[in-house]
């Protein structure tokens, strides 16, 4: 697994973390529009599964202006929040969980297999970036909570 870092230090919060990452200019926007930088600022901790920008391009077309949109702000929001595990979780952890339950509230579920580790079908492709207030696991792929019309 590897890890881009440009100026991040550990004394960074997690919101200068991603802001100081080339590979997260999509999430910083999203974090902005649903209000979660003040909470990632916070002391949390907090683990950030971070999709990187390849993952948001990833989405169909117009999913993140859309969901970038304030009357939208509750979606997106509700999709941020299915990527925060409340806690500090190292990749060594995240890799012996099997169901952690997101700030979102659903359950995500974790697989590994020798040294990958996938959350919800995403891979973590860079690991272990610590901050002052948590920890930013990369990914290759935008999370999508289940609907709650769909849940039984």
């Amino acid at each position: 697994m590897s890890t881009h870092v440009n100026n991040h230090t550990p004394n960074d919060n997690l919101v200068d973390s991603v802001e100081s990452l080339s590979s997260f200019i999509v999430l910083r926007k999203a974090l902005d529009a649903a209000g979660l930088t003040v909470m990632l600022s916070a002391s949390g901790p907090y683990t950030l599964f971070a999709p990187n920008d390849r993952a948001f391009a990833k989405l169909p077309k117009g999913t993140v202006e859309d969901w970038l949109r304030p009357e939208n702000r509750a979606e997106l929001l509700s999709v941020l929040k299915y990527h925060i595990l409340p806690g500090l979780a190292s990749s060594a952890d995240v890799g012996t969980m099997s169901h952690p339950k997101m700030l979102q509230g659903q359950s995500a579920v974790i697989t590994k297999e020798g040294d990958k580790i996938r959350i919800d079908g995403a891979n973590l492709i860079g690991v272990d970036i610590v901050s002052s207030n948590g920890v930013i696991h990369m990914i290759d792929t935008v999370m999508q909570p289940i609907e709650p019309s769909t849940l039984h």
